[in-house]
């Protein structure tokens, strides 16, 4: 028999701090973005006037799973909803249950959800990889609570195999002869601007005595995209962007204390022309930001950073580069291959907000841009 604890506050959430870490040495398929220290940064940024329902899973007084999810108001075109869902905002390509019993914690923690008061219109767990770690686990846990699951494949992200036979030359000899020739070009064209150098910053974490955030290589990046297309972007996602760049700040002090803080640039005489943002954690990459001072475009500095940074993957054992979604086009010549991401949404019959947005995604279908109801089971 399991028991389930809700989590509503961050004073209780780091009580489960050592049990958090411990079951997230065991997920499948974990990057920066499951751990304790990026939710607890995420709270404290956008918490504000949302709820948290963060469900431990206990079996006798073991916990087995933890199952994070909040509730939040979204804005749709049908006015506004209260919509339950995993706290990642599209930061990362996948997000799922933390620990090495994803089933029996989904089960578990959406059965807890089914017998509570209703505080959400809808149920959205967005993304899911449904042909990789998830395995058609989160419909089947869903229709199993009574929730009946719509599926929709919401993005695609372009990944990195690290681990194949033969390593960098292996992999480096599948690109594209014509890509090949690209990026020799563009070294010989930095080269010939002057002396260049790969800085990789990839500190051990503050428990082995080496957390510094190294905010003068942080700022380099900073710098440089100002000078990218980032400089002047509205969407609000970049390192300059002023509502953002806070957020974002204190992480980079989280991520280099917790071990996961992976900075890459590339200098010409000393200067930063091109900057690679990644968080990592046992192996696995994730490239959250990057770019390149406009002024060297003709030099691409930012296909030269990536080569590098790829070959250094190689070279420290890393398993998985997770290059993320969009711009797919420009990925397509250094992935090895693509996955996609699934939402999963149940609206509830007593909300009428939602069911109109179920009707209109059910439209949307029938000109093959919508979501299908699952049966238990099938994604």
């Amino acid at each position: 028999m399991t028991i389930v604890h809700e989590i509503n506050d961050l004073e209780t959430l780091a009580r489960y701090r050592p049990v958090w870490n411990s079951l997230l040495l065991r997920t499948a398929g974990a990057s920066f973005f499951y751990s304790v220290d990026w939710l607890e940064t995420y709270w404290s940024h956008f918490g504000v006037h949302r709820r948290w329902r963060i469900l431990a899973v206990y079996s006798g007084d073991r916990c087995i799973g933890i199952l994070p999810l909040v509730v939040r108001n979204e804005r749709r075109l049908v006015g506004t909803l209260r919509v339950l869902t995993y706290p990642l905002d599209s930061w990362g390509s996948f997000y799922g249950p933390i620990g090495p019993k994803p089933m029996a914690t989904l089960l578990s923690g959406l059965g807890h959800i089914g017998r509570t008061n209703r505080d959400w219109d809808l149920i959205e767990l967005p993304w899911v990889n449904a042909l990789g770690s998830d395995q058609g686990r989160t419909p089947l846990a869903m229709n199993s609570a009574g929730f009946v699951a719509y599926s929709e494949c919401r993005q695609t992200s372009a990944l990195i195999d690290l681990t194949g036979q033969g390593g960098w030359d292996a992999y480096w000899a599948m690109r594209s002869s014509h890509w090949r020739t690209n990026v020799r070009c563009s070294e010989k064209k930095l080269a010939q601007r002057g002396a260049v150098t790969y800085v990789r910053y990839r500190p051990a974490g503050a428990a082995h005595g080496d957390g510094d955030p190294r905010w003068d290589l942080y700022q380099a990046c900073e710098a440089i995209a100002r000078t990218s297309w980032q400089g002047s972007s509205q969407t609000g996602t970049t390192l300059t962007h002023e509502v953002i760049r806070p957020f974002l700040r204190d992480l980079n002090l989280v991520a280099a204390k917790a071990g996961a803080l992976d900075l890459n640039l590339l200098l010409l005489d000393g200067k930063g022309v091109a900057f690679n943002y990644a968080y990592h954690y046992r192996g696995h990459v994730f490239g959250l930001r990057t770019g390149y001072d406009r002024e060297f475009a003709a030099q691409g500095p930012g296909t030269v950073l990536q080569a590098r940074m790829i070959q250094n993957c190689f070279a420290r054992g890393d398993h998985t580069y997770d290059l993320g979604p969009d711009y797919l086009a420009c990925k397509r010549h250094w992935q090895t291959h693509a996955e996609s991401s699934y939402r999963y949404t149940h609206f509830a019959s007593t909300a009428p907000l939602a069911q109109l947005v179920r009707v209109k995604r059910k439209l949307q279908g029938w000109f093959g841009r919508g979501e299908r109801a699952t049966a238990a089971g099938k994604a």
